[in-house]
């Protein structure tokens, strides 16, 4: 009786099973294929500034629903294109990463349109110790000799003063001596730093290296609040101390003389008799 009861058991768990898989089957079988695309992507790791060939690039199966906006489905469509941003091997090559169409490879490549590249001459110590990579922004400090304030030409004070000022403000580092990668985070001391300024700003800088020396100041890159200072000088770094003032002591009043004692006049001489009564005895003088 037991074996019966089992048997049973194992042949409609058999049943069930055997339904099962038939159910799975015919849902994969009607189920809609899922839909793909082939795109471009690179190959290998590309850097800024390059221009593409069909070589760099390669495609691949991308989920139809999760294509980048701008993506290439053929690679011939992407050479001689220029790369604004580096690209990773596999990263998909879109358009927002392009130069201009009819863009020269190179620096130019980079620059925004309406702005100029101006290079400056650094070292270790201008160059913020070689933090100054591409793509950071720094602010532009001159240290110069300025026009005396006019208080201090009627004093006949010197007729130049020091001042260190801010004179340009987050500026982008497009390139350090003659690289341009911005994936680097290790800092690089070189002797020239490459800057990407307004006509105006440009004008300004050139100004600012003839009349005097360079600083740059490494910013926040999300900081883009601007820095009201109205320059360092001599007088606010070492302010100098308050004159003390002489405050004149009353003279002390003149101290009465002491007046000479004068001494009493002699008495004049009397002549006396005592006088014995009794047992009481006086002096009588005359």
């Amino acid at each position: 009786m037991k074996n019966r009861r089992a048997l049973i058991v194992m042949v409609l768990a058999v049943v069930f099973g055997l339904a099962a898989v038939l159910l799975a089957a015919q849902w994969l079988l009607h189920a809609p294929a899922p839909t793909s695309n082939r795109i471009a992507v690179a190959a290998s790791d590309i850097n800024i500034g390059q221009r593409l060939t069909p070589e760099m690039l390669k495609l691949v199966e991308w989920p139809a629903d999760s294509v980048p906006k701008g993506a290439y489905l053929d690679p011939q469509k992407l050479a001689g294109r220029v790369l604004r941003t580096s690209v990773l091997a596999g990263e998909p090559v879109s358009e927002a990463k392009l130069a201009p169409a009819g863009t020269l490879g190179g620096l130019s490549a980079l620059i925004t349109e309406g702005k100029r590249a101006i290079t400056v001459r650094v070292n270790d110590v201008i160059g913020v110790a070689g933090f100054a990579l591409p793509g950071n922004y720094v602010d532009i400090i001159v240290s110069t000799e300025t026009d005396p304030l006019p208080e201090q030409q009627q004093r006949g004070g010197p007729r130049e003063r020091s001042i260190s000022k801010i004179v340009l403000e987050r500026i982008l580092v497009l390139a350090v001596a003659q690289e341009v990668n911005r994936d680097e985070t290790k800092p690089k001391v070189v002797n020239a730093v490459t800057l990407e300024v307004t006509p105006e700003q440009a004008e300004k800088l050139d100004l600012a290296r003839s009349v005097g020396t360079l600083s740059l100041a490494l910013r926040n890159q999300v900081d883009p609040a601007a820095a009201e200072t109205s320059g360092a000088t001599k007088d606010n770094l070492l302010p100098q101390a308050a004159p003390v003032r002489r405050v004149a002591l009353p003279a002390p009043a003149p101290r009465p003389r002491a007046q000479a004692q004068r001494a009493p006049a002699p008495a004049p001489q009397r002549d006396c008799v005592k006088v014995i009564n009794g047992l009481h005895a006086s002096q009588e003088c005359f």
